[in-house]
């Protein structure tokens, strides 16, 4: 495995969140003292670290998430996972956070009012929670009367869901199923 390997898998496996192509180049560039790190070269690496993580039978490699690279477990080791992760949170999102977090991920930016109309309730506390849990985060205020905050889904919402895009999220139409289809004439 050649050096540029080595400290590559060094930044992805040390970083608490996605690292970028440029980080990486930026970093090798400083501590290795080079000039210029293509990211052609970046790729290739990472490309030849998940050939080695693949022929030796590890259970991770490096994935492209949130914008960046990071370590991630292969997904047939995911129900293994899943249980450790099950029995590890305590706290999970109410059947509300849920639903608040839906209508702000499908609709964002989007204000509280907004999504109170949508939801028929309240949905105070649940805001609150997400932002705790930092699944959301504010975008900045609407130019209507009052000036309303925006609520957007934030960079944690993306790793976790491990989508790259907002684009990414399952359609609306992918939900439907034709027994709650309204208006088709009956047989």
């Amino acid at each position: 495995m050649n050096i540029l390997q080595n400290h590559i898998q060094a930044l992805v496996f040390c970083a608490q969140s996605p690292i970028s192509i440029e980080e990486i180049q930026r970093c090798l560039q400083e501590s290795m003292g080079m000039e210029e790190i293509l990211v052609s070269d970046v790729l290739e690496a990472v490309e030849a670290i998940n050939e080695q993580l693949a022929e030796s039978g590890f259970a991770f490699q490096i994935y492209a998430i949130g914008g960046g690279y990071q370590f991630l477990t292969k997904p047939e080791y995911q129900d293994t996972v899943s249980t450790y992760l099950k029995h590890k949170s305590k706290k999970k999102l109410s059947a509300s956070s849920l639903e608040t977090l839906a209508i702000i991920a499908y609709k964002q930016p989007v204000t509280r009012s907004a999504i109170e109309q949508i939801r028929g309730v309240g949905c105070d506390y649940a805001l609150h929670k997400l932002l705790e849990k930092e699944l959301i985060e504010i975008k900045g205020k609407a130019e209507t009367i009052g000036r309303p905050v925006l609520y957007g889904t934030s960079q944690k919402f993306m790793d976790y869901f491990g989508i790259n895009h907002i684009k990414d999220l399952p359609q609306l139409k992918d939900f439907a199923t034709e027994e709650n289809t309204i208006g088709q004439a009956a047989d």
